[in-house]
């Protein structure tokens, strides 16, 4: 299940249109009249949950996930179609959809219930220095992007190149100069947009591989979650979570088992940086937490 969802600019989404006010009363609804046989069971709202999604426990086995905005409209649909084809190929548990509920009650969208996950949310203070977590995500990765892309995968994304999202970059680097050094952020921008592109295959990536999306039990990695920004093409943004999470030592555990070469590596690091500049601009002066997190990000992937 998703604990804290994707960090993304308000404009990004172009018109998305009103958001509905969720609650547990119209998840309530939604539950009782669709899925009777879960009529009932408590419902207990998360929280803080994603950016994209609320989120409730429903009983001690599932969760309810209504999307709060059209971005994430589609994601129940997708998600049920193809990460059941994933489970038997993933090292790490993933989210497995039970059932696809209908728009009603005022919520516009389809929406989930999933096998809820147990775990915490993986945090840089726990896991930083973690050879083993790097371990542990750099296979999960790999046999992730072993799967076929056209077998496993329908309906996921194709991933946008980082030239894409040039212009919100340099506007980023501009706003945010004298907080962030804007020479090496500009230097790092220019070096992973003349990195060589990815010439080989399209493999299957997770898109949004971040420290919110990944679930520890017992001090260990033991999920990964939110399959939103599920995409097929060059495997560089992956690498995010060696600048999120890793530091040091354990990023460089991470690059080795992983196999990254010299170009996706360097690619990987500006779109870490281009991803986090974009939360912290959108985010830092609302959330101290993403504040925190996204500069964490910028500060690392300038070191690499």
């Amino acid at each position: 299940m998703e604990r804290a969802g994707r960090r993304r600019r308000p404009d990004d989404r172009g018109s998305c249109g009103p958001r509905p006010v969720i609650d547990a009363g119209l998840v309530r609804s939604l539950v009782d009249t669709q899925f009777p046989q879960w009529a009932g069971l408590p419902l207990r709202l998360l929280d803080p949950a994603g950016s994209d999604h609320v989120i409730h426990r429903l009983g001690e086995e599932l969760s309810v996930r209504l999307p709060r905005h059209a971005g994430a409209g589609n994601q129940a649909v997708e998600e049920s179609a193809w990460l059941p084809r994933l489970v038997p190929h993933l090292p790490l548990a993933v989210p497995v959809p039970v059932g696809v509920g209908r728009p009603d009650f005022g919520c516009p969208w389809p929406w989930a219930v999933s096998r809820w996950l147990d775990g915490e949310v993986a945090t840089v203070e726990a896991l930083a220095d973690s050879t083993d977590t790097a371990v542990a995500l750099a296979k999960f990765l790999t046999a992730l992007q072993r799967i076929a892309p056209g077998e496993h995968a329908r309906g996921a994304l194709t991933l946008r190149p980082l030239a894409d999202r040039d212009r919100a970059t340099r506007a980023a680097i501009a706003e945010v100069d004298g907080l962030f050094d804007a020479g090496p952020m500009t230097e790092l921008r220019e070096t992973a947009l003349n990195a060589p592109e990815w010439d080989r295959p399209s493999v299957c990536c997770h898109g949004d591989f971040h420290t919110g999306n990944l679930l520890t039990t017992d001090g260990e990695l033991s999920a990964v979650i939110d399959f939103g920004e599920l995409g097929v093409g060059d495997p560089s943004c992956d690498p995010t979570i060696a600048f999120t999470l890793l530091s040091g030592r354990s990023r460089a555990a991470f690059r080795a088992e992983s196999g990254v070469d010299d170009a996706t590596w360097t690619r990987g690091r500006g779109r870490a940086l281009a991803t986090g500049l974009n939360a912290y601009t959108s985010y830092a002066a609302v959330d101290p937490r993403v504040a925190a997190q996204t500069a964490r990000q910028i500060s690392e992937a300038l070191i690499g």
